[in-house]
């Protein structure tokens, strides 16, 4: 395929889009880790890295990443969260219609980006599936939780692919939300939007220490209150494994429910390529924190919000009533609509990977990161 000039000036092989990481540092551990997979991208694809770290970090980072992508602050955006301040400040200077979000610690193959970027074409926002490249016992854990998600829907993954225009048209979303990547969904589509599912579209993701997992049970729980049906069952979880707890007996069924579910989520749209054997036997761990942390999520939203990257952030999500009013006013009052009429509900069928478009695994990429974005 024949590229054009990327952030460093040689051609690139998706000349059509461009890659928007937003980060926040606070040390450089994983410096030279990240910095080898930007070098391999940058041959692929146009990058723009939104920096908030510190002074002292942006500049080092400049330095590392020179020629290889554009770097740049963040601008003023309305709103506590940091993150949807960067994808924003990407998304304005972006030179592409296709574009590719990711957090720091997703990383892509070839193969998966090139189809990303093909879905693009049919969609207005694109979810793949994020998998952990390596598996110590907290990204275990956590895959648990992405099981479940699967079984029920799909999982929210640390990437998305959106169009420019859709972003444009909806002057970008809430920078006052927890949820972020669900409020970009969920904006995008009440503005007449598609959403395209492609659970079988598999991206790496470095998992975190696991000092930053056990920092994240209860603002992951937060999220939930963008959620009502998936709160209110949450709610009950811990009533009811203290009902069972009065005869071990009880426990059986529970337990034996939830695993089959977590296994169906992993066989799912070809999930065993990347989902161990294993996997879904982690779910009473996952379940058991998720019926206390619901619990202290709800405590801390009385107390006026989670706290998150030194603020307090009270709202998880905008409801999706709200934003479908608020674009139905814009209709009503003759204000063009913001894209064209589609079926926002549709999910695409997505083609059952082959063995080449499998995400590879490659040694430089499989060191944990110690970064944290915001």
């Amino acid at each position: 395929m024949t590229g054009t000039a990327g952030s460093s000036g040689h051609e690139v092989q998706l000349p059509e889009a461009e890659y928007i990481l937003p980060l926040r540092w606070f040390s450089d551990d994983g410096l030279d880790e990240l910095t080898g997979y930007l070098r391999l991208l940058s041959g692929w694809i146009r990058i723009t890295v939104v920096d908030g770290s510190a002074p002292a970090l942006f500049n080092v980072h400049a330095a590392a990443w020179a020629g290889l992508v554009e770097h740049r602050r963040p601008e003023v955006w309305p709103g506590r969260n940091g993150k949807v301040a960067g994808v924003m400040t990407g998304v304005r200077h972006s030179r592409k219609e296709y574009l590719v979000l990711a957090d720091d610690d997703v990383r892509y193959t070839l193969p998966a980006l090139r189809r990303l970027v093909a879905l693009l074409a049919g969609a207005d926002v694109v979810r793949p599936q994020n998998y952990f490249l390596t598996l110590p016992w907290h990204a275990r854990w956590d895959t648990a939780r992405t099981l479940l998600n699967r079984a029920v829907a799909s999982d929210f993954p640390g990437t998305l692919g959106v169009r420019r225009s859709a972003l444009e048209a909806t002057d970008g979303y809430d920078g006052d939300v927890l949820f972020e990547n669900l409020e970009l969904i969920r904006t995008v589509k009440a503005a007449g939007g598609r959403e395209l599912r492609a659970d079988n579209l598999f991206v790496g993701r470095i998992p975190a220490t696991a000092a930053h997992f056990r920092g994240q049970r209860i603002r992951q729980a937060y999220d939930d209150f963008a959620q009502p049906v998936r709160l209110a069952v949450e709610l009950t979880l811990l009533p009811l494994i203290i009902f069972a707890a009065r005869r071990p007996a009880r426990w059986i069924p529970l337990l034996a429910a939830a695993v089959a579910m977590a296994e169906a989520g992993r066989r799912r749209k070809n999930g065993r390529a990347v989902f161990p054997p294993t996997s879904a036997l982690w779910v009473p761990c996952w379940l058991l924190e998720r019926a206390v942390c619901i619990w202290l999520a709800l405590g801390q939203r009385l107390a006026g919000g989670v706290k998150y990257a030194g603020n307090r952030m009270p709202t998880a999500g905008t409801p999706r009533y709200q934003l479908r009013r608020k674009y139905a006013a814009q209709r009503s009052q003759h204000i063009p609509s913001p894209l064209p009429p589609r079926d926002q509900e549709r999910n695409f069928p997505c083609s059952q990977p082959s063995r080449s478009s499998q995400p590879s695994q490659p040694s430089e990429l499989s060191l944990p990161s110690r970064a944290t974005s915001s």
